[in-house]
């Protein structure tokens, strides 16, 4: 069995009008590219700086200018007009934690996806307010993965998003020297002590490094954790899904792992790796 549920029915473009996007004739437009690649399970996660509810949790700039869509209208209309699961992508901010928590406890999720876009203000994937004009690039590893492990632990989520994110510029930022393990280390208590999902992310294949999120030394470092995988590619158009799973697969099975997380409000089972 094959998931994909990280999935965003629109691009990530601004604007891109939620009217145009949250539709059932879009939605069956994932449904049929999902059919064609042999994924069962299949659900959204729409960002939440996108709902202008996620202002109550943090008023970045950012958010400030994509939160325009309405939290509740998007819940309703995957519920009562797709048969797809229902998720948010969810960032952590750090400082903000019960007030996320607030935002998430009030609706009846399929799955929370957290991830870790930003440090402080500024951004590890973004030229707008890029966190790499420090030129530390240790300092800035360091940060990312100390954050992870804070979002693992707060117990809001029940996906941890493309876990090492800081990687996504490849060779266009500046890389640590040495073994990256040191980094993965300073996330792992919090991994370790939390009961997410780690997602194994075909969308760095698409992005500048050209790699799986995460690397394989750190997802093994998650499954002697103990944590399950939720397989996903992070999609935001159609063709986009379930993008070159191949070789995610190949690369699960190389690790020994059989089975992937399904969810179905916020409960977590597990399925055959397809």
């Amino acid at each position: 069995m094959l998931t994909d549920f990280h999935v965003h029915l629109r691009p990530d473009s601004f604007p891109s009008d939620a009217s145009e996007y949250f539709t059932p004739a879009n939605a069956e437009r994932y449904r049929e590219a999902a059919s064609e690649r042999g994924i069962e399970l299949l659900g959204v996660a729409e960002h939440v700086h996108r709902f202008t509810q996620s202002l109550d949790v943090w008023r970045h700039p950012w958010w400030q200018r994509n939160a325009v869509d309405d939290i509740d209208a998007y819940c309703e209309f995957v519920r009562d007009e797709t048969d797809l699961k229902l998720g948010i992508e969810a960032d952590f901010v750090a400082g903000g934690e019960d007030r996320m928590a607030n935002l998430l406890e009030a609706r009846e999720w399929d799955y929370v996806v957290g991830s870790v876009h930003f440090l402080r203000d500024a951004a590890v994937d973004m030229d707008e307010w890029d966190v790499w004009e420090s030129g530390d690039p240790d300092q800035v590893w360091r940060r990312y993965f100390e954050t992870l492990g804070e979002a693992a632990r707060s117990g809001m989520y029940d996906i941890l998003a493309h876990p090492d994110l800081v990687k996504v510029w490849g060779k266009q930022r500046p890389l640590p020297d040495g073994d990256l393990r040191r980094f993965y280390d300073l996330a792992m208590d919090g991994i370790a002590e939390s009961d997410v999902a780690i997602e194994v992310s075909t969308a760095g294949l698409r992005k500048p490094v050209g790699e799986i999120y995460p690397a394989p030394a750190f997802l093994e470092m998650c499954l002697e954790a103990g944590r399950p995988v939720a397989l996903s590619s992070d999609a935001h158009v159609p063709d986009q899904l379930g993008f070159r799973y191949d070789e995610a697969v190949r690369m699960l099975r190389g690790m020994g792992v059989t089975e992937i997380a399904d969810f179905e409000r916020r409960e977590r089972r597990m399925v055959p790796l397809g």
